[in-house]
């Protein structure tokens, strides 16, 4: 993947991402903790262990092999090596490796030639066929506290150190080409060179967004911008909108009360409806706006999709609000 790093200057980049917003992100999708997913055996069925093993009460000589199993892990993750693990099981997210008396768990988008088909029997399938193989891993997460071991059989395909030296080079205003590994409710994980990055639902589009993958799809090579670099956790947020200028930073210069527009209904609620004049800028049809006279609900008006002819009311590019008028003649 090309790691080929511009500068642009499109818009300064937001303050850095605190902590909060990626432990929310780690905590939906494929990244859920393994230990809350019951593991499956190959006919579907609970295989009879919880995760991790080394939860509850055991032997002191259990807990010490333990604690230098973490310790050695660490080692093997801090020199970038690459191990074998067999898969043991599987949940809806990924598969379940074991080394030692560790489980460790590798997500779905972090394997190779996984099908990119969103059908729940077909993931399950190819994801059930992977238990009692071996796969050659690199560990991308690790916390003792939290029980957290996470491998990735992509990021076990690059140079030993090219990880890093993405990590190491990557600066906020970078431009990079990546693949798109995975896509969630949350936002879109993208292949930078064996290290993914996150763009955000809220960064993908100036405009309203339904999912992801309306936007961009799986094995998808895109061009993104580096928002933030968390060196010390391996995290980089992206975004793709910011390629692009940000259409309310002109909305006065191109458009005027008065002016008489057109748009697409995109979302109809009680109190009104809401347009896309261009794309990242809607504005806001108020239900006494809609047309004369009495009716039940704006829907009983407009619906999603349908093109109109609006009149501008209001511009305020700092609120980043648009007001609009169905009632032209006014």
């Amino acid at each position: 993947m090309s790691t080929n790093l511009q500068r642009h200057d499109v818009t300064p980049p937001p303050p850095p991402l605190d902590e909060g917003y990626w432990s929310a992100l780690l905590n939906e999708g494929e990244f859920a903790e393994p230990g809350r997913v019951q593991p499956q055996s190959p006919n579907g069925h609970a295989s009879g262990y919880t995760l991790p093993r080394d939860q509850g009460v055991l032997p002191n000589e259990h807990l010490d092999a333990t604690r230098q199993d973490w310790e050695e892990m660490r080692r093997i993750m801090d020199n970038d090596a690459v191990v074998t693990l067999p898969v043991i099981g599987y949940n809806r997210g990924g598969l379940l490796v074991e080394w030692r008396s560790l489980r460790g768990f590798v997500p779905a988008s972090q394997l190779t030639e996984f099908p990119s088909n969103p059908n729940a029997i077909v993931r399950r399938n190819a994801l059930m066929t992977r238990v009692g193989q071996t796969l050659k891993l690199r560990v991308i997460e690790l916390s003792v506290e939290q029980n957290r071991l996470i491998l990735s059989e992509r990021a076990a395909l690059v140079q030993a150190g090219e990880r890093a030296d993405v990590l190491r080079r990557l600066q906020p205003g970078n431009i990079v080409r990546g693949q798109v590994t995975n896509l969630t409710e949350f936002g879109v994980f993208v292949d930078l060179g064996g290290l993914e990055g996150l763009i955000h639902i809220s960064e993908l589009s100036w405009g309203r967004v339904g999912h992801p993958a309306d936007i961009l799809t799986r094995g998808q090579e895109v061009e993104v911008y580096v928002l933030d670099v968390d060196r010390a956790n391996a995290r980089i947020a992206l975004s793709l909108k910011r390629l692009r200028p940000d259409p309310w930073a002109t909305v006065s210069e191109r458009y005027h009360v008065g002016q008489i527009i057109e748009g697409v209904i995109t979302n109809v609620v009680d109190f009104g409806a809401f347009a896309c004049i261009e794309e990242g800028l809607e504005g806001l049809i108020h239900v006494s706006e809609l047309a004369e006279g009495h009716f039940l609900h704006p829907r009983n008006v407009v619906s999603e999709g349908q093109r109109i002819q609006a009149r501008i009311l209001t511009i305020d590019n700092r609120a980043r609000r648009l007001g609009l008028s169905l009632r032209l003649g006014q």
